[in-house]
This record gives C-alpha cells, sequence and structure tokens, in this order.
C-alpha cells in the first residue's frame, strides 16, 4: 500500500468516526424537538380551535373543526365584555409590564454591578438574600399590610414595586455573571479619563450589558404579562384589572362560555408569543454570553 492510500484509509476512518456521534445525537434531538412541538403547540392548537367554534360546540371539549367559524364574532363580542374591560386591562397590563420590567433592569444592573465589581465581606451575605428571594415563597398578608401602611395597596404603583422586588433576584444574578466576561481595564480606562462612578456605568457599562438586558427584558415582560396571582391578590377590582384576571369573565361556577374563554385567552397570550418569536436569538445568546469568561 502506496502512502498516499494510506493517507486516505485514515481519513476515511477519521470521518467515519466523526460520522458517528453526529448520528447518535442526530435522533435525540429529533426527539426533543417533536416531544416540544406536541406539548407547546398541541395546548395552542386546542385553544385556537375552541376559539374557532360556537359555546355550544366549545363546551364539549373536542379537536374537531367547527361546522361554523365565529372567530370575529367571538372577539367582538369578548373585547365588548363588561364595558371593554378587555381594552382597560390591556391598557393596565402593558403599563405594569414596562415599568416593572423598567425598574427591574435598571436596578438589577446597578446592583449586579457594584456586587460583581466591589470586592466586600457584605457580597456573600448579599448573595444568600438574592438568592433567598427566588426560593422562599413570597409572603401574601404581611405584604398586603406593608402595602395598606404605605397607602399603595390596590393601586398600579403599588403592584409595580412588588413585581420589581419579585423579579429583582433572577435579574441581579443574570446580570452578573454577564458583567464578570466585561475586563476590568474598561473601567480603568474611564476613571482615567475622568468618568464619575454614574457617567462610567451607563456610558461604559451599561451599553454592553444589551445581550444579557434583551434576555431579561423578553423574559420578565412575559412573567409579568402573564402573572395573575399579584394582580389578583394585590390590586383587586375591575378597573384595575389587568390581561390575566379577565378570564373570570367568561368561566364561573354555573355558567361558562368556554368559546368566549378561549378566544380571551387566545387575545392575551398573542403579544408574548410575538415578543418571543421575534427576539429568540438574543435571548439565547444573552443567556449564554456570561457562561464563559475569557
Amino acid at each position: 500500500m502506496t502512502t498516499t492510500q494510506s493517507v486516505r484509509t485514515a481519513d476515511a476512518v477519521v470521518s467515519g468516526s466523526d460520522r458517528r456521534p453526529q448520528r447518535k445525537g442526530f435522533v435525540p434531538g429529533i426527539v426533543a424537538i417533536v416531544v416540544s412541538a406536541v406539548v407547546f403547540l398541541v395546548p395552542f392548537g386546542f385553544i385556537l380551535m375552541q376559539s374557532l367554534k360556537t359555546r355550544e360546540e366549545a363546551n364539549l371539549f373536542t379537536l374537531a373543526w367547527p361546522e361554523r367559524v365565529v372567530l370575529l364574532e367571538n372577539v367582538v363580542e369578548v373585547v365588548q365584555a363588561r364595558d371593554y374591560m378587555l381594552v382597560i386591562a390591556f391598557i393596565n397590563s402593558t403599563i405594569l409590564t414596562v415599568a416593572s420590567v423598567s425598574l427591574m433592569v435598571v436596578l438589577g444592573a446597578m446592583a449586579a454591578y457594584v456586587l460583581q465589581r466591589r470586592a466586600s465581606r457584605l457580597n456573600g451575605l448579599v448573595h444568600v438574600l438574592i438568592l433567598a428571594g427566588l426560593i422562599i415563597p413570597p409572603a401574601v398578608v404581611p405584604t398586603i399590610w406593608v402595602m395598606q401602611a404605605l397607602g399603595i395597596f390596590k393601586t398600579l404603583p403599588g403592584l409595580i414595586l412588588v413585581e420589581v422586588a419579585f423579579g429583582l433576584a433572577f435579574t441581579v444574578l443574570t446580570i452578573r455573571a454577564f458583567v464578570g466576561s466585561i475586563p476590568k481595564e474598561l473601567d480603568e480606562a474611564a476613571i482615567i479619563d475622568g468618568a464619575g462612578p454614574v457617567r462610567l456605568f451607563f456610558q461604559v457599562i451599561f451599553p454592553l450589558l444589551r445581550p444579557v438586558l434583551f434576555t431579561i427584558i423578553v423574559v420578565q415582560s412575559v412573567f409579568v404579562w402573564n402573572d395573575f396571582q399579584n394582580p389578583l391578590y394585590f390590586l383587586p377590582g375591575d378597573e384595575n384589572a389587568t390581561v390575566q384576571l379577565t378570564t373570570f369573565t367568561f368561566a364561573s361556577q354555573f355558567n361558562s362560555s368556554f368559546n368566549l374563554l378561549f378566544t380571551d385567552i387566545l387575545l392575551i397570550t398573542i403579544p408574548p408569543l410575538i415578543l418571543y418569536i421575534l427576539f429568540q436569538r438574543q435571548i439565547v445568546a444573552g443567556m449564554t454570553a456570561g457562561a464563559v469568561k475569557g
């Protein structure tokens, strides 16, 4: 056997060995995609199917195609229900989401930067408290007492502060991991150029956090938009209703209009769905950008 033939044989063996792991990993990947599609698309398809039906057909809870598509009529009835309560809920949820996420991003980025850059004996304690914010469930009754004492119970600003408090732990931990990948030489160079602490953070560090901030904005926006428990406890009343609380309008113990209920769910699901579709690449990039230093 010549030298050229030996090299070709070796290359064939190496390429064959490289393909085997790829083939082994290909099948589990396809299975994972199929399972994910079933888990996420089937419920959404069921919601969409029920929203196309009349009340009598929707109450049967089947996946059969409706005899008559009445999606437009269902949407109009849902929007007009209880003096356009859904429109008010969309406005309240939009204000709640934008204000809460904005505060989370700014406060969380500032706290994460200080914890990562400034060594202190209290950092360990602060880190434990942040982890406790993720692990320990919130206490509803004491929170209501505090909000009543401050005069912010049953108010939108009060609920905004609650959402910020509950989402700040995840925000700080996520941004802190990303800040660790930013070279400290940038801080030193900015300080030499005369930048103060505020200018250093907002003009040098904050723009570099854009990948992870995309992740925080999308994830926390979907969480706040879909939050049902906190508005139910801390912001009662029809005039303060958020989109998730509008489901009470069409479902009750004695009389339920499931076609309108699923139409309402479909309408309030569209904004976060669009947000995920538009920024899915930024979400993945932000979650992995600070995972590896160097």
